[in-house]
C-alpha cells in the first residue's frame, strides 16, 4: 500500500486539491440555482418584457371593456415598446376570460383586463366560480365611468319619470339588455330597477356590442349601459338616454339629467375596471406595472381618449383596489339575494 508522509509534497498538497475540488463542486451546484433563478431576476431588474404582451379581454369588441383595453393597450405597448395583443374570450360574465389568466404562466405576458363586477358581483351569482380573487395580482383600477339608462325610442316614454311610469304600468313586459349575466351592465340595471320599483325581464348577451345592436333594433326595450359604450348609439335617433348613473352630469350629454336629479336622489352607480396577473407575479414586475398604468393613464391621448368616451381615471394600487373590492362585494351581495338574481 502506497503511504503518503505527512511531510511529503504530496501529503501537504491533498487537503487544498480537496479543498478546491469542494470549491468547484459547489459553484456548479450554484451556477445550477442561478441558471433557474436568473429569468425570474431579470423580469424584477427591468429586461421584462421581451416579447409581445397579451391583455385578455372579458367581453365581446366594441363595449367599454375592449374599448378601454385597447386605447390602454396602445399606450402601454409605446412604453414598453412591445405589442400589446388585445384577446377577447366572451361568456359567464367574465368567468371564462379569467380562468383562462388565472392558469397563464405568472410571468406578465398575460394580464386581465377586469370589470369590477368579476369580483363583486359574480362571487355571489354563481354557484362555482373557476376563479377566486386569490386567484390573481392585483396590480390596480385604471378608470371609471358612469352608465346610462336607454331605451328603444318605440317606447312611449320621453322621459325619466315618463319611462318609470309606463314600466310600472307594464309589469315584466320590458325587457332588459345586458353584457351577460353578472356583468356591471347587469348589476347596474338591476340596481336601478330595485331603486325605481320597476319589474322588467334580464336578457344577457355576450358583450355589450351585440346588447345594443338589439336595442338599436327593439328586440330589447332598455339597457342601463356604459355611457362610452352606448353614447354613440344616440345619434342614430333610435335609442334615447334618459338619465346618467353618475354623481354629476355627463360632458357627453350635458343635457341628460342623473338619476338622483330625476327622480331617485339616493341612486349612484359608477363602473370600474382593473387589470390583474395570474398570482404568483413577482411583487417587483408587479410594481412595475402599476407605475406603466400610471404614466400610461397621464399620456394626452389616454387623457382626450377618457374625455371622449365619458370616463374617468381612477389608477388605484393593489392596497385600494382590494378594500373597493370588500365594499362593493357586500352591497352586490345584498341585492342579488334581495332580487334573487341567478346566472340562469
Amino acid at each position: 500500500m502506497n503511504h503518503l508522509k505527512m511531510n511529503s509534497p504530496q501529503a501537504l498538497e491533498a487537503p487544498a486539491l480537496a479543498k478546491r475540488r469542494a470549491g468547484l463542486k459547489w459553484l456548479a451546484l450554484t451556477g445550477i440555482g442561478l441558471a433557474v433563478a436568473w429569468p425570474a431576476a431579470q423580469a424584477q431588474q427591468g429586461d421584462w418584457p421581451n416579447k409581445p404582451v397579451r391583455v385578455v379581454i372579458p367581453f365581446s369588441s366594441g363595449g367599454a371593456t375592449d374599448l378601454l383595453g385597447r386605447a390602454l393597450g396602445n399606450e402601454l405597448g409605446k412604453i414598453w415598446k412591445q405589442s400589446v395583443v388585445i384577446d377577447n374570450r366572451t361568456g359567464a360574465g367574465g368567468a371564462v376570460a379569467a380562468e383562462l389568466v388565472a392558469k397563464a404562466p405568472a410571468d406578465g405576458y398575460t394580464l386581465l383586463l377586469a370589470s369590477g363586477s368579476m369580483f363583486t358581483v359574480n362571487p355571489h351569482l354563481y354557484a362555482k366560480l373557476p376563479y377566486s380573487l386569490q386567484s390573481f395580482e392585483l396590480i390596480g383600477k385604471t378608470a371609471s365611468g358612469p352608465m346610462v339608462v336607454t331605451i328603444n325610442s318605440a317606447v312611449p316614454a320621453n322621459n325619466f319619470k315618463e319611462f318609470v311610469a309606463y314600466a310600472k304600468a307594464n309589469p315584466g313586459k320590458l325587457n332588459m339588455a345586458s353584457a351577460g349575466n353578472g356583468s356591471q351592465v347587469h348589476i347596474a340595471g338591476e340596481a336601478f330597477a330595485q331603486a325605481s320599483g320597476i319589474d322588467v325581464t334580464h336578457v344577457p348577451y355576450k358583450g355589450e356590442g351585440p346588447a345594443y345592436a338589439d336595442l338599436m333594433g327593439g328586440a330589447v326595450q332598455m339597457a342601463v349601459g356604459n355611457i362610452n359604450a352606448i353614447s354613440p348609439l344616440l345619434k342614430s335617433g333610435r335609442v334615447k338616454a334618459l338619465a346618467v348613473t353618475g354623481r354629476e352630469r355627463s360632458g357627453l350629454m350635458p343635457d341628460v339629467p342623473t338619476v338622483a336629479e330625476a327622480g331617485l336622489p339616493n341612486f349612484e352607480f359608477t363602473g370600474w375596471f382593473a387589470l390583474v396577473a395570474p398570482a404568483g407575479m413577482p411583487k417587483a414586475l408587479t410594481a412595475k406595472v402599476y407605475a406603466d398604468i400610471q404614466q400610461a393613464m397621464e399620456q394626452p391621448g389616454m387623457k382626450r381618449y377618457l374625455a371622449e368616451q365619458g370616463m374617468l381615471s381612477s389608477v388605484v394600487g393593489p392596497t385600494q383596489l382590494t378594500d373597493d373590492i370588500n365594499r362593493e362585494s357586500a352591497r352586490w351581495k345584498e341585492l342579488v339575494a334581495v332580487r334573487k338574481i341567478t346566472a340562469n
